[in-house]
């Protein structure tokens, strides 16, 4: 990937694990103001890249918000479902004691990819 756009928020994501792609996908795939940027980690520029975030990068998807803002794991789940239609659903989850919830869910999740990938994203019908 040659220039990110800065203006845009970025979803970064590891570009390798067939959960964290169908997940990014899905988002994408209902931004209707294309306000998102699905970056691989690998191709955040490295003016973005301390290595403190290289290193929380392997551990969780981020997003940074087009004012600059970094969010990792739950909470930038919640980010990027409020500002593709489910708003209050974010908005709800993000107070206390939810987003405990929210950001241990994520890490059940994401320590157990290839079991919910297997139960979230079914097979695509072949055409």
């Amino acid at each position: 990937m040659d220039v990110i756009d800065e203006r845009r928020d970025w979803i970064v994501w590891d570009g390798a694990c067939g959960f964290c792609r169908r997940a990014v996908e899905w988002a994408l795939a209902r931004d209707r103001d294309r306000r998102f940027l699905a970056v691989a980690n690998h191709d955040v520029p490295p003016a973005f890249v301390t290595p403190e975030r290289a290193a929380a990068f392997r551990d969780a998807v981020h997003v940074r918000t087009a004012s600059g803002e970094w969010l990792r794991g739950g909470r930038a789940c919640l980010y990027v479902l409020e500002r593709i239609g489910f708003s209050s659903l974010a908005r709800i989850a993000r107070v206390p004691p939810l987003v405990w919830l929210v950001e241990a869910t994520y890490r059940l999740v994401a320590s157990n990819r290839v079991f919910f990938s297997r139960l979230v994203f079914r097979p695509r019908a072949v055409r």
